[in-house]
């Protein structure tokens, strides 16, 4: 009979669980800093636009990227991984779409605060469009790269700074590209062969749907209740009638005064 080292078996087990726990955990950091970042981008061109406003945006996006280039090693190398087992890998397959997902995101944020970049200068304030919102996001991208507090005083706008970051973040698009270009030819996951496992995917009833369920569950249990299409149906049912015995009655008194 063979020997099984199960000390072994433990710690690969082990091994894979915190590999596991590790790239979950990557995850769902970038989905929230993008998630700020988005809130952020809304900004943009906005009367809350300001020099602030687009060092918490870039800030947020290097946070970002930071996170992108370690999920992306993380995660491209377990899934060329042939060893991997079949359940490991559909979960991590799952964090590779979240990933991917997020990271287009973030692509098309970056491309958006570039070009209101371009087409609204802080040095002309009156440029920005009005929207009527007050305040920043400087809360929601404390949280987002844990940092106690971000409130500044708005400091002034050295000269050639926007030019610089429009350079830099033109820079920071085309390695986002890049990285979504090599990661597609490192591991081919097909999106839509990827199903989603877990509570957590699960399609929960709206308020709306509860509610019809309520009062089906109401109609049933009351049998003297009459569902509101049964009392339609006999409406037209007696209209029909009444129609068709006035066409009879019509019909007799044609033959009997003709």
């Amino acid at each position: 009979m063979p020997l099984v080292n199960n000390k072994v078996g433990n710690d690969c087990t082990a091994g894979a669980d915190k590999n596991l726990a590790d790239g979950r955990a990557l995850v769902d950091s970038v989905i929230k800093v993008v998630a700020c970042y988005r809130h952020l981008a809304s900004c943009a061109g906005g009367c809350t636009d300001s020099l602030q406003l687009r060092d918490e945006l870039r800030q947020t996006r290097e946070k970002a990227l930071t996170l992108a280039e370690a999920i992306c090693r993380h995660l491209t190398s377990h899934l060329r991984d042939k060893t991997l087992p079949e359940d490991q890998r559909k979960e991590m397959e799952l964090l590779w779409v979240a990933f991917t997902s997020s990271l287009e995101l973030l692509h098309v944020d970056m491309c958006k605060v570039f070009n209101i970049g371009d087409t609204f200068s802080l040095t002309n304030t009156a440029s920005l469009v009005q929207t009527g919102l007050q305040g920043g996001g400087s809360e929601v991208a404390a949280r987002a790269l844990s940092l106690a507090d971000l409130n500044q005083e708005p400091p002034t706008l050295p000269a050639g700074l926007e030019s610089q970051e429009q350079r830099a973040m033109e820079q920071e698009i085309s390695q986002i590209d890049h990285m979504i270009d090599d990661m597609e030819k490192k591991v081919n996951v097909l999106r839509w062969m990827v199903e989603p496992r877990g509570p957590q995917y699960a399609d929960p009833l709206s308020s709306t749907e509860s509610a019809s369920l309520a009062l089906v569950s109401v109609d049933e249990e009351q049998p003297g209740h009459e569902p509101l299409f049964q009392r339609s149906f006999i409406f037209v049912l007696l209209l029909l009638l009444a129609v068709v015995l006035v066409a009879a009655t019509l019909s007799v008194c044609l033959v009997l005064f003709s």
